[in-house]
């Protein structure tokens, strides 16, 4: 039997999956948990703009409030675009796109993938000699686009919890290690001691 989406799904699949952060949270799917909770308000979107506000409206049953234009207004898709004469593969920029759209390796030139860049704008802060800026795409952003861009940023997650658990598991091991290697020092300092009582 298909299971039924929960409210969180529900709500996702009406937000952009931008995952601009400009809500407030780390992307579309943590916005729409947070909605869901009552925790967040649905007016947090602007690249949903208007649209996705009536459509959330509509799924929770209640009137639509102004969007919150302090959080950035809607506009139309833009790209993120590298100089490549000034990039100096930092990678800061691989490691902040939420979806995944920007290739290149250590020291060496950085791209975009346009096909796959959601114009969120994430990359443009943590570079450090400013060579990102955003051009219109000249294009909409597609429900496909938004369904690809999902799907990226769910993989991206996962493979940082995986990361993570990996580290944590790494610091364990090391921190076991250490005690071990503590009680035999231990151990090895009281044989080599004399007797209590007895003098050398």
């Amino acid at each position: 039997m298909a299971r039924t989406p929960d409210l969180a799904e529900r709500i996702d699949a009406f937000l952009p999956q931008t995952q601009c952060a400009r809500c407030g949270y780390a992307g579309c799917r943590p916005y729409a948990e947070a909605i869901a909770a009552g925790e967040a308000d649905i007016d947090r979107c602007p690249p949903g703009g208007d649209a996705t506000l009536a459509a959330l409206a509509r799924l929770l049953g209640r009137a639509a409030p102004p969007l919150d234009t302090s959080r950035g207004m809607p506009g139309p898709l833009q790209l993120a675009r590298i100089d490549e004469a000034a990039c100096i593969g930092c990678t800061l920029c691989i490691a902040a796109c939420p979806v995944d759209a920007i290739v290149g390796a250590q020291k060496r030139m950085h791209g975009v993938l346009a096909a796959l860049c959601s114009g969120c704008g994430l990359c443009l802060p943590p570079c450090p000699v400013d060579c990102i800026t955003l051009i219109p795409a000249g294009r909409d952003w597609t429900a496909s686009d938004a369904g690809a861009a999902r799907e990226r940023y769910g993989r991206r997650r996962e493979r940082h919890a995986a990361s993570r658990a990996a580290s944590a598991h790494a610091a364990g091991a090391a921190k076991r290690k250490a005690a071990v290697a503590a009680a035999l020092a231990r151990a090895r300092a009281r044989r080599g001691a004399p007797p209590a009582g007895r003098t050398t």
